[in-house]
Order: C-alpha cells, then sequence, then structure tokens
C-alpha cells in the first residue's frame, strides 16, 4: 500500500495541554484549536482536550467553530479570533460563538444584529494586525464595557523572542487599554504563558506548544508520519535523481523513492536539503521533493525499507521546518489529505 500513515497521539497533546496550563498559574488555559487543529483534526483535538477539562477555545472564522461546538457539547465557551464578519450572525446564534470584536465597524455589526448575543474585545497592543487600536478603544469603550465583555484580548508579536523589546512594550500598553475594566484578559499563547506571570492575566490560550512545537521545548512530539518505500535502485556515478538533474551521483548510491510530495505538505523547499529516518539512521533527501515522490539516499542501510519516518522522536515539526526555512506552523498546517490518519488516545 503507497499511502502513508500520520499518527496522532491525543494523549501527548493532552499532556502538553497540561503542561502548559499548570505555567499559566492562576490564570485559566484555553485551547486554540483553528486551521482544523493545526491540521491535525479539530474533532479529534478538541473532544480530547474538552475530556482533558479544557472549557474554552479559540477559533479563527466563525465556520471553524461549528465543528468544535460539536466535538465539545454546548456548555464550551468557543471564541472566534476573526470577530463578527457580515453574513456571520446566524452562524454565531445558532452555535453559541463568541466573536472577538475587532473594529468599530464590528462592535456595530454586532449590536445591530446581535445585541443581545455575548461578545469579546480584541484590542491591537502594536502587532498591526487584528483588534482597536488606542485611540478607536478609547471611542466604543464605556458602551463596551456597559454591554460586559466575555473577554479582553491581545496578541504579542515576539513571544518566540523572550527578550525582544517588542513583549514589554505590548504588555505595557495591553495594560494601560484595559485599566480599571473588570473583565476577563487574554495575552498570552504558549510563548507568552512561558514568560511568566507578568503575561497570564485571567486566560491564556495554549497553541503551538500543544501540538509539540517551539517555543515550548519540552513538549511532547504529537504527529508522526511514516512514508512507504515504493521502489529502491542503485544510481551510479554521473547519474542524476528526479527533476531538473539538481543532485549527480559523485559515487554509487542506493536510492529509494518514497509516496510522499509536496502534493502531502512535504514542503518543496526542502529539497535536497531535509532528511528522513529508518530506525535511528538519516537518510537525505536526494534531488527534488515532487507531488508525490521523493528520492532518499539509502545507502547506509543493509536493506531496503518498508517505510521511512518523516516525522517522530527524532525529526519534529521544527526540524523540518528548519530544513523548508519556515516553521513548525506552517508544517503541521500544511499535512495533506491523502495520509491514512490514526489517532491514540481518542
Amino acid at each position: 500500500m503507497a499511502r502513508s500513515v500520520l499518527k496522532i497521539d491525543l494523549d501527548a497533546l493532552a499532556a502538553n495541554w497540561r503542561d502548559l496550563a499548570a505555567a499559566s498559574g492562576s490564570a485559566e488555559a484555553g485551547a486554540v484549536v483553528k486551521a482544523d487543529g493545526y491540521g491535525l483534526g479539530a474533532t479529534q483535538v478538541a473532544t480530547r482536550l474538552a475530556r482533558e477539562g479544557a472549557k474554552r477555545f479559540f477559533v479563527a472564522i466563525a465556520e471553524e467553530g461549528v465543528e468544535v461546538r460539536k466535538a465539545v457539547g454546548p456548555d464550551a465557551t468557543i471564541h472566534v479570533f476573526g470577530g463578527h464578519m457580515a453574513g456571520d450572525a446566524a452562524v454565531l446564534r445558532d452555535n453559541g460563538l463568541i466573536p472577538m470584536l475587532n473594529s468599530g465597524e464590528q462592535w456595530q455589526r454586532h449590536q445591530s444584529e446581535c445585541p443581545d448575543l455575548p461578545f469579546g474585545i480584541q484590542l491591537d497592543s502594536g502587532m498591526n494586525r487584528l483588534g482597536l487600536e488606542p485611540e478607536d478603544w478609547a471611542d466604543i469603550r464605556d458602551a463596551v464595557m456597559a454591554k460586559g465583555p466575555e473577554l479582553v484580548m491581545s496578541h504579542l508579536a515576539c513571544a518566540d523572542e523572550p527578550d525582544h523589546a517588542m513583549n514589554a512594550q505590548q504588555l505595557e500598553a495591553f495594560r494601560d487599554m484595559t485599566a480599571g475594566i473588570d473583565a476577563p484578559k487574554s495575552l498570552s499563547a504558549t510563548g507568552g504563558i512561558l514568560m511568566g506571570r507578568d503575561f497570564h492575566f485571567d486566560v491564556t490560550r495554549p497553541g503551538i506548544g500543544m501540538y509539540g512545537g517551539e517555543p515550548f521545548t519540552g513538549a511532547r512530539p504529537v504527529a508522526y508520519l511514516n512514508i512507504p518505500v515504493i521502489q529502491a535502485r542503485t544510481v551510479g556515478i554521473g547519474e542524476s535523481v528526479g527533476y531538473g538533474n539538481t543532485w549527480v551521483a559523485h559515487k554509487e548510491t542506493r536510492v529509494a523513492t518514497i509516496a510522499a510530495g509536496y502534493a502531502d505538505g512535504i514542503i518543496r523547499a526542502q529539497s535536497g536539503k531535509g532528511q528522513v529516518f529508518v530506525g535511528e539512521t538519516p537518510c537525505d533527501i536526494l534531488g527534488r521533493v515532487s507531488m508525490d515522490l521523493i528520492g532518499i539516499d539509502i545507502s547506509e542501510l543493509d536493506h531496503t525499507p518498508e517505510s521511512v519516518t518523516f516525522l517522530g522522536l527524532r525529526q519534529t515539526v521544527d526540524t523540518v521546518a528548519t530544513y523548508a526555512g519556515t516553521i513548525g506552523y506552517e508544517i503541521l498546517t500544511s499535512l495533506g489529505a491523502r495520509y491514512q490518519r490514526e489517532y491514540l488516545g481518542a
């Protein structure tokens, strides 16, 4: 069978969430399950985290909240980072979702279309991505607080670099913008949690660290990807492998072709730079990553393996991301639909 197997360890995910919840101190730890649970399956991820004790979830857009609501039941709180967009009213109402309003326009829309539904507020503390800027917040703050927001939040731009000056600047800005309000406050995702109590406020938002990624260096791996070998051959000196002749053998090389490629989320930028593992033995990627196939060097092995490991204990999503010149988030959320998915601890 030429179908790769993606194993998702939900027990490891739950353990990572517990560790981040503990690191959050007295703050409540929610769980970010946007982008289909960072590519690993929002239904399975949210269900497992709810069983573990998570009561507050975060998604990017209202439609993502529908799936999560089905998974976690009626009592959990689900926040929508994108706020209340045009056409969202019925989805928000029918699924009990809480939009994190990002602008005066969204505030007016919510009051017009869903005045009886809960909401949250997102503030821009310096990232210039989403949220009300200080002057816009000042214009509507009294009206917003009179309605009682469920959560007031902002987002850190440089939390993966604890010593970056931007962190202190945003912390001060968030404190200034929320001074004197009695609504629950949230500033930190994984990186902010790890920076300590000053950044925790009332609610934290564990994200990439739950899924086994940096900057949570103590995270357990969650995604394990094994890829079948389709064929092996001996490539002679001067012969090439893959499109464009980008790799040419300087010595006789044993080459295996494995059944995955960029259509499966193995990013093409890893061409000639990444590797896979057979047991503890690394096998270099040779030539270009193509849509469905990759050549690897198995010269160090005394046999032709049935499969190789792309993600696991010896190679994390962040290791792969380094080869691809990207971040672990992109590796996880790019994992393709062709994999046979197996959930451990479901």
